[in-house]
């Protein structure tokens, strides 16, 4: 399942992501990954997540984030959701459409039953129809 956390840059999206994955990780029995663009929220995250700093990685373009994201899945059987902070950056996704991207994330979610949540610096009313039910947080 990939879900969405949308709003403008600014309104308070990354809080309710670290909210939830903080929340999430005292439920969970599986593994969680949060990407992000720095380190910066490193102490804010629970210690039993493992954060990743995309930007050490050199990707250019959404399809090498997708690639990037499924070299993660492969390496870890356990995972069970997986936490995008600025996910227009980090998935090279500024001013493009994230419509193709999103659906692969939701076929790779699909097939290795892990759950993608997903930070979108757009307002809900710029999210394309039919990513409006992934929804789960307008701001």
């Amino acid at each position: 399942m990939v879900q969405l956390i949308v709003g403008k840059k600014g309104k308070g999206k990354t809080k309710q992501l670290l909210d939830k994955v903080n929340r999430e990780v005292k439920e969970i029995s599986g593994n969680i990954v949060y990407l992000d663009k720095s380190t910066k929220h490193m102490y804010e995250l629970n210690n039993k997540v493992r954060l990743i700093d995309v930007s050490q990685f050199m990707i250019e373009s959404n399809n090498e984030f997708v690639g990037f994201v499924s070299g993660i899945l492969s390496q870890d059987h356990d995972l069970q959701q997986m936490y995008f902070d600025s996910f227009l950056k980090i998935a090279c996704l500024e001013d493009l459409d994230i419509v193709a991207t999103i659906s692969k994330l939701d076929k790779l979610s699909k097939q290795f039953e892990v759950d993608f949540i997903l930070s979108v610096s757009m307002d809900e009313s710029e999210i394309p129809e039919c990513l409006k039910d992934n929804v789960i947080l307008a701001l």
